[in-house]
């Protein structure tokens, strides 16, 4: 894929990039693997508003994606690549010998009519499914389970992925792109090759209204409310808060630690680069 800019005919194309879907399937998704999806607006199931800048954005509907790829030891052909409104990744179509058809988000490089296979072990190409354990170290991976079964948690947006870099008798060694290093069961299955769609991050949207096309509403700052709606609201004049940034409740926007699951801080050799 490649960036496709556009002629400045406009003010809001003179900044525009987006990603080229030339190649891409232009028709509507498989009918068999696609739902209907019910938009949340960020309300819970009182009406009540939990998460805010969410609203309005094209109707969509939801690809029902293969992320634990049962279906072993027989060979699939790819059908074709799709764009996916759900997520950053392509996703592609396959097709197995029996006749059965399935999603999985598409690794880079794959393409119509390649074969792949999931299966405990098999050949280290681009979109097999296998075991940690049968995989040689430094080999690119994605799609990484973190339990044995439960399917793909890790490395599924645009342009992740992971790196095998050690293993030992119960444990395989990754490094994810962000610099974590996690330790993962070697019972765990992964998909070779890295996710699609790198130049998802280089996109510029050009306009406001392309973003609210992806239902996302704007974002007022801080400082420009009054005290009653946020702690840097008010003052005299224009100011710049007056204090460490903060959220809206009060809790640090900057550098303050999320994470409350003690029970995997072991499998965590080293954290991510700051």
């Amino acid at each position: 894929m490649a960036l496709k800019k556009y002629k400045p005919v406009t003010s809001a194309q003179r900044g525009l990039v987006l990603v080229d879907k030339s190649e891409l399937h232009k028709g509507k998704p498989f009918k068999k693997l696609a739902k209907g999806l019910t938009k949340t607006g960020g309300r819970n199931n009182y009406g009540h508003l939990t998460s805010r800048r969410k609203g309005g954005g094209h109707k969509r509907k939801y690809r029902i994606i293969d992320f634990k790829r049962n279906i072993k030891d027989i060979a699939a052909s790819v059908e074709r690549i799709e764009y996916d409104p759900n997520r950053s990744a392509h996703i592609a179509l396959i097709k197995y010998k029996e006749g059965d058809y399935a999603y999985i988000i598409c690794p880079q490089n794959l393409k119509k009519g390649d074969e792949i296979i999931s299966s405990a072990k098999t050949d280290i190409n681009i979109g097999n499914c296998l075991e940690l354990r049968n995989m040689p170290t430094d080999t690119i991976i994605h799609n990484i389970e973190l339990k044995p079964g439960k399917g793909a948690q890790m490395c599924r947006s645009a342009g992740t992925y992971g790196q095998l870099i050690g293993k030992d008798s119960e444990y395989a060694q990754v490094k994810l792109s962000s610099g974590e290093i996690r330790l993962v069961r070697v019972e765990c299955r992964a998909t070779v090759g890295m996710v699609s769609n790198p130049d998802k991050k280089n996109i510029k949207l050009g306009k406001a209204g392309r973003k609210r096309w992806l239902g996302v509403r704007p974002v007022v700052r801080g400082v420009a409310m009054n005290p009653v709606d946020h702690p840097h609201g008010g003052g005299e004049g224009r100011t710049s808060g007056g204090r460490n940034p903060v959220s809206r409740k009060g809790i640090s926007a900057k550098g303050k630690k999320t994470r409350n699951n003690k029970r995997t801080d072991k499998l965590i050799l080293k954290r991510r680069k700051k």
